[in-house]
């Protein structure tokens, strides 16, 4: 019977919401305060959920220590204490809205997750608002 299992991490950075088709005027009334254009910050939480069966060896779906040095390594590295919009690579034409960081962070760990399990990414952006990926 499958099991699913997780592991939280963290991490901080800035980021500004922004069309460049759009004008400003515009860009405020979609973005709000979040098309600042001297950004904003927040303290992300990210939980990757592991899915699968138990290995009949170890009773491990996944090291959770292995789980949180390929979040570190691939996720919190990249993203923590960065501005998003200009020193991520992957936000460079993509806006770092909470919905395209879920995927983007989906994206940076599905190739070091075994393919046996399922992988799902929630991504806090403040403790009432998340994203989860896939839905």
């Amino acid at each position: 019977m499958p099991v699913a299992v997780f592991r939280k991490e963290h991490f901080n950075a800035a980021h500004r919401l922004y069309n460049p088709q759009w004008d400003e005027e515009k860009n405020r009334q979609v973005f709000g305060l979040c098309a600042n254009p001297n950004y904003h910050g927040h303290n992300y939480e990210v939980v990757v959920r592991i899915t699968g069966e138990p290995d009949p060896e170890t009773g491990f779906v996944m090291d959770v220590k292995k789980l949180s040095s390929l979040i570190r390594k691939h996720v919190t590295s990249k993203f923590d204490h960065k501005n998003l919009n200009l020193d991520v690579p992957e936000f460079k034409n993509l806006n770092p809205t909470s919905e395209n960081i879920v995927i983007v962070i989906y994206n940076l760990l599905r190739p070091h997750i075994d393919r046996a399990h399922e992988l799902q990414i929630r991504l806090y952006e403040t403790a009432r608002n998340y994203v989860e990926y896939p839905a």
